[in-house]
């Protein structure tokens, strides 16, 4: 597909993967569960857009300010200079208290990354968004405007969730793979013959871009997640 601009993750096998990266504006969520790497992925990410000059925000529903940076730390990357230099903005939400966060995102957040020019958005987690909300109605209106709401100021944007218990290819509330352009799943596989546990991952959809379907072997290092592309299980 010639034309379609592409946005680096900064994860270079899964560039690889995407034929060159994520096409620039779409929504991709990051889905997996508990320490697959998932936050590390959207700081590998964020990274690797402060890294080209651009502008980042990171939305936490989790972790604060400073464990976030002390994770970006662990993995050499910077991101307090870019705070420091307003480069990068990491904004906390209060889960706790549901009423004041949904009016933030409805109100400040779309006007803020306009203002800012963030090119690169993350959303940490989903999972945690969606909890405040009583409904899949409710849930669903609410994740199809925050994308939507993203999409029109031009930002790429990576949100993270958790998966279901039973079922490693579903989100935990089965709704944000239907508003998402891309899923990209990143589970463990049980290895029995070695008695091990592998990490692996897979693009299960990225809409105008061709990608590899292969369920590729990744670690976790002291650089990041590394997407080892071609090695076999």
């Amino acid at each position: 597909m010639t034309g379609m601009e592409k946005v680096k993750t900064g994860l270079e096998g899964l560039d690889e993967m995407l034929f060159g990266g994520i096409p620039k504006g779409s929504t991709v969520v990051v889905m997996g569960s508990f320490g697959t790497g998932k936050t590390t992925f959207g700081l590998q990410f964020l990274n690797q857009g402060l890294s080209e000059g651009e502008k980042g925000v990171y939305i936490s529903l989790e972790e604060d300010k400073e464990s976030i940076l002390a994770d970006a730390e662990a993995h050499g990357w910077d991101l307090r200079g870019k705070l420091d230099a307003k480069q990068l903005e990491i904004v906390k939400l209060e889960p706790t208290d549901a009423k004041v966060t949904i009016q933030r995102i409805k109100s400040e957040l779309p006007e803020f990354i306009k203002k800012f020019g963030a090119s690169r958005i993350v959303v940490d987690s989903v999972s945690l968004l969606n909890m405040l909300f009583d409904n899949d109605h409710d849930r669903r209106s609410n994740l199809f405007n925050l994308s939507q709401m993203i999409k029109r100021t031009g930002a790429t944007l990576i949100l993270t969730a958790e998966v279901k218990d039973d079922n490693p290819f579903a989100s935990r509330d089965g709704l944000i793979e239907y508003v998402a352009d891309g899923v990209i799943s990143l589970r463990y596989l049980e290895r029995l013959e070695r008695n091990e546990l592998m990490l692996s991952l897979r693009i299960i959809k990225m809409r105008r871009t061709e990608h590899s379907r292969k369920i590729t072997p990744y670690s976790i290092t002291n650089k990041g997640l590394e997407v080892h592309v071609g090695s076999e299980f």
